[in-house]
């Protein structure tokens, strides 16, 4: 049951009186994790329809959410999640290692997915795929192909 957890982002996020910010942010570092604390699925995404509701709708706020994915993975509880935290987003950002493996300047690739479906237009998705290379103090960005290595 996560309605406790629901309780606590609520009153957290709720504004006071004297409170000047608008739009808040929930940021849930790792969805996975309270699957791993025994959550079933349906809890888990009942948990992020609510605070979708009070945050997104009421709040007039936005969510971020984190989930570990693999396709490979034979977690068909956390794909479960995985595929309807997609389905109901209006922005993802699928961040992945390279398919050809390691390589010195590339670190992966990142895909950009902009949900215009959701908005009930005849418009495909919108997607954009970069690479990137991450450093010391910050990340690189590039379109596939072009990192300093190459060229």
């Amino acid at each position: 049951n996560l309605k406790a957890l629901f309780d606590f982002v609520r009153t957290s996020l709720t504004p006071s009186v004297s409170d000047s910010w608008k739009g808040p942010v929930l940021l849930v570092d790792d969805l996975s994790v309270l699957l791993s604390l025994g959550a079933t699925p349906v809890a888990v995404l009942d948990f992020i329809h609510y605070c979708r509701v009070t945050v997104c709708s009421q709040l007039k706020g936005n969510i971020v959410v984190l989930v570990h994915s693999n396709e490979d993975s034979e977690d068909e509880e956390n794909e479960l999640v995985v595929n309807s935290l997609c389905h109901h987003s209006d922005l993802i950002l699928w961040v992945e290692g390279l398919a050809t493996g390691f390589c010195k300047d590339v670190h992966g690739q990142i895909k950009i997915i902009r949900r215009v479906s959701l908005q009930l237009t005849a418009e495909p998705d919108h997607v954009q795929i970069y690479q990137y290379k991450i450093q010391d103090k910050n990340v690189t960005f590039f379109a596939r192909g072009l990192s300093a290595a190459v060229l």
